[in-house]
């Protein structure tokens, strides 16, 4: 017997938040979502954090500024805990005694407009 699937109108909503990180040794797609993971876990605990359905969706390696790698990427969440995942992203200041900064740059309803807006038209 095939499970039926669930139609759109019954399916959480969703958020992609738009982010920009500035470090001083380059980190991978694992590490980052470790970072992403114990932030969030640090400040709402586990049972919190797992409403969030937190997802990294995509990542980009935008070079190097200086001394700094930056890389910009899209977390995917649920619609209404936004500002709770933008608030641990912010509380990171280092990663494995490396100095970290998190920037939101926006906040969008789907990949597409995320990528769009916030990271292809940034120099």
């Amino acid at each position: 017997m095939k499970l039926k699937i669930l139609p759109p109108t019954l399916r959480g909503s969703k958020r992609y938040i738009a982010f920009e990180l500035i470090c001083q040794k380059s980190i991978t797609r694992d590490e980052l979502v470790n970072l992403i993971w114990n932030s969030c876990l640090e400040l709402y605990g586990e049972s919190e954090t797992s409403r969030f359905r937190l997802w990294l969706m995509r990542k980009w390696d935008c070079g190097q500024k200086g001394n700094d790698f930056i890389i910009k990427g899209i977390l995917h969440c649920n619609r209404g805990d936004e500002e709770k995942v933008r608030a641990s992203l912010s509380l990171v200041t280092n990663f494995r005694g490396n100095k970290v900064v998190f920037h939101t740059l926006g906040l969008s309803g789907t990949i597409h407009s995320a990528t769009q807006k916030f990271i292809k038209s940034r120099p």
